[in-house]
């Protein structure tokens, strides 16, 4: 019974938001949405892949909540509301995307700085999971089409019925599951050998975390060795966007003693940070003067059990240091 009023408690809060808000007060509206901004952040990222597209497609879907406030109906969930507005504007630049065949699948990949978790407890974001925003599955969606990409996002993770995902695209339904089936199918695809990034699945935290504090050790060390022992056998590197592969325990063995820096790891300081809720370490280079350090490049790990089954690197990116919540230079 409490639990009901509390219920009640909420809805009729949020009436009498959407009422003023109606009326123009602008302060009412932050205060309406602000409690699913956060989720919705994720859910822009996951259609996109890009940091900065997800905030440009965020404060149009907010601006569009802003002037439609006016036809709401308080009946439904404000969060499914603020959903298919900014699902709509997703696609809509996804569409733009496709219309430029010369950019690359993985031209707009980028992390998600932090761990990531629902934000709020509405049906629409509860379905949350680490795996729907773990690196590999945003990776693979790069290689979906618009419609088959928001299909499967607003089915399999957010846990829309194929005839709500069909009112939202003005399409039918077995036109929705269609689209969804093709779907599944290509991301069980490009889960395999010819991923982007591997699934992060560790044994346990207290694993990750030993696992993450030797590699830091065996690189301050230039313990090239040391790095080859926590590399599963057919563990992968790859630099988005500029098409870097490297494939096998030794090859990305063979890249870190000879590349970064030409093999000088020990003027490569790490500072650890999480991104797509996996480990990462952002990486400062050291200058030939004065002793300072710049911003170099974030590598985001995926672990399976107890190995390192994958990481991607994303080089010199000042912007994505900010986001980490890291300066773009630094002192010993």
């Amino acid at each position: 019974m409490a639990s009901t009023g509390v219920v009640m408690s909420a809805v009729a809060d949020n009436e009498g938001l959407v009422a003023a808000a109606r009326a123009g007060d602008e302060r009412a509206f932050v205060e309406l949405t602000s409690p699913h901004r956060p989720a919705l952040h994720v859910h822009c990222y996951r259609l996109l892949g890009s940091l900065h597209d997800a905030d440009d497609a965020m404060q149009e879907a907010l601006l569009r909540a802003w002037k439609g406030i006016g036809r709401y109906e308080p009946r439904a969930p404000v969060g499914a509301w603020l959903y298919r507005i900014a699902t709509n504007v997703c696609l809509r630049m996804l569409e733009r995307r496709a219309r430029d065949h010369a950019i690359s699948v993985d031209a707009h990949l980028e992390p998600y700085p932090g761990p990531v978790a629902p934000a709020t407890s509405e049906p629409a974001a509860c379905a949350e999971s680490d795996e729907a925003v773990g690196l590999a599955f945003i990776a693979a969606m790069q290689l979906l089409g618009p419609k088959q990409r928001v299909v499967l996002v607003l089915r399999d993770v957010l846990d829309w019925s194929a005839r709500e995902v069909a009112e939202l695209l003005d399409d039918s339904e077995a036109a929705v599951n269609s689209a969804l089936q093709r779907a599944r199918a290509r991301m069980a695809t490009e889960h395999g050998a010819g991923s982007l990034a591997r699934a992060h699945r560790p044994a346990s935290p207290d694993v990750e975390a030993l696992v993450m504090q030797r590699f830091q050790e065996a690189w301050k060390a230039v313990d090239i060795g040391g790095i080859l022992a926590l590399l599963a056998a057919d563990a992968l590197l790859t630099m988005p966007p500029e098409g870097m592969r490297f494939e096998g325990a030794d090859a990305i063995a063979k890249f870190f003693a000879t590349v970064p820096l030409d093999g000088r790891l020990d003027r490569i300081r790490l500072v650890p940070r999480r991104a797509n809720g996996q480990p990462a370490l952002a990486a400062y280079a050291e200058r030939r003067q004065g002793g300072a350090y710049e911003a170099y490049g974030v590598m985001v790990f995926a672990m399976d059990g107890e190995r390192i089954a994958g990481i991607t690197g994303f080089p010199r990116q000042p912007a994505l240091f900010a986001r980490l919540g890291l300066p773009a230079e630094m002192t010993e």
